[in-house]
């Protein structure tokens, strides 16, 4: 059966949406199925969540010719303040340390995927099917069949590589038999939004505690995004607090740095899980973003992991594309899979040693990491290694997280 699509990507969502626009100026066929309308307020990859850009996810965007709509409603994090509540250890991290104009940005993920939306439009090699739902999928040697239903009825589509960017419970993988290994933190993290009553100054906090970390990200008009890391048992009880009984909790655990807090938003809760994925690619298939890897909020690592995925597929089944190879053979994808191997397992140990190493109070342990935030912050050599390891500029970097074409 002759491919209905060179590329199926099931799932619309940031990351799907991320990689058919890197991938918009080739001559492949790309469909994108998606289960939620783009333009509905329950799509959940576009709401009004913020997302802590790294720098080079920034530079892939930019590559992409994404950025230009999303910097107007881009905060720039030009500082880092790591802390660990009532003990001495802090780490202060300054993009100019590092020669950047910003270590990150925060951006809403409605202004994100309204960017991919807005870019993708006009690409005449790219289709949605939305709303569509995946049925089935199986893979042969020579071509992957999804079908979908799209419309009111099931169609079967044929395409030569399905890419799963269809988030942490990836209904490719439990349909493929693709196990995962999931560890529970037994923890989610409460979002909101705050006005802060002294100047942030464009700095993002990252506050260890008792319960788990705290981040703070720097909005417009001195507002802040907050991401509580909770642990499980407290979540309903926290969700259940008055707006002034969150306000005073949060001041309680953040302290006065930023002045008194104000006016809270809404308030929502996501379970938080660190999951591996062992067999992240198969002939004709590639599992990206969350459906092949979650990690734990702490350091904002968790969507810039996955927008690497997309940089570093896109160009490896471009490269495929000129060389005359089958992007959907084993060995092309295979290239991703090890290319990526290392960058996730950093990335997963890294943020899965701090919520283990800061969730234990034993003394020699805490004297330890707090003597570790010190060495960071004082070490030249140090601070500048760990800010491009957060940053998302180390390693082997994808042309389009070094500025570069495909």
């Amino acid at each position: 059966m002759n491919p209905t699509y060179d590329i199926l990507i099931i799932g619309g969502g940031l990351v799907g949406a991320s990689l058919a626009c890197a991938l918009r100026a080739s001559k492949l066929r790309i469909g994108v199925i998606e289960a939620v309308p783009l333009a509905a307020s329950s799509q959940p990859s576009y709401d009004d969540r913020t997302l802590a850009l790294a720098y080079g996810s920034k530079r892939i965007f930019e590559s992409m010719g994404v950025w230009q709509d999303i910097a107007p409603d881009a905060t720039p994090i030009e500082r880092i303040h790591i802390s660990d509540r009532g003990h001495f250890g802090v780490t202060r991290l300054a993009a100019t340390e590092a020669g950047l104009p910003a270590l990150g940005y925060v951006v809403a993920n409605r202004v994100l995927g309204a960017a991919l939306l807005k870019t993708l439009a006009g690409s005449n090699n790219v289709e949605w099917l939305c709303p569509a739902e995946m049925q089935e999928v199986k893979l042969s040697p020579e071509s992957a069949s999804v079908m979908v239903r799209h419309n009111d009825a099931n169609k079967t589509l044929v395409a030569r590589l399905v890419i799963a960017a269809d988030g942490a419970h990836s209904a490719v993988r439990a349909a493929l038999g693709i196990e995962a290994e999931r560890t529970e933190y037994c923890q989610s993290a409460i979002v909101t939004t705050v006005t802060a009553g002294e100047p942030h100054g464009n700095t993002a906090y990252e506050r260890f505690t008792d319960t788990g970390p705290l981040a703070l990200l720097p909005l417009r008009q001195n507002a802040c995004a907050v991401v509580w890391s909770a642990k499980a048992a407290e979540v309903p009880t926290i969700l259940g607090w008055s707006d002034a009984e969150f306000l005073n909790h949060l001041q309680d655990r953040f302290g006065d740095r930023l002045g008194t807090f104000t006016r809270p938003g809404k308030r929502a809760a996501y379970p938080l899980a660190l999951t591996r994925v062992p067999e992240p690619v198969r002939a004709r298939l590639a599992l990206i973003g969350n459906a092949a890897h979650t990690v734990h909020p702490v350091a904002g690592q968790g969507f810039n992991l996955g927008l690497r995925d997309v940089a570093a597929i896109a160009e490896i089944l471009t490269d495929a594309v000129r060389a005359g190879a089958d992007i959907g053979d084993l060995t092309v994808l295979r290239r991703y899979a090890d290319w990526r191997h290392r960058d996730n397992q950093v990335t997963a140990g890294f943020t899965n040693g701090l919520i283990r190493i800061f969730s234990n109070n034993a003394f020699p342990l805490t004297l330890a990491r707090n003597v570790g935030l010190l060495a960071v912050d004082l070490l030249p050599g140090v601070k500048r290694r760990f800010i491009r390891v957060t940053s998302g500029l180390a390693g082997k970097l994808p042309r389009l997280a070094r500025g570069l074409p495909l």
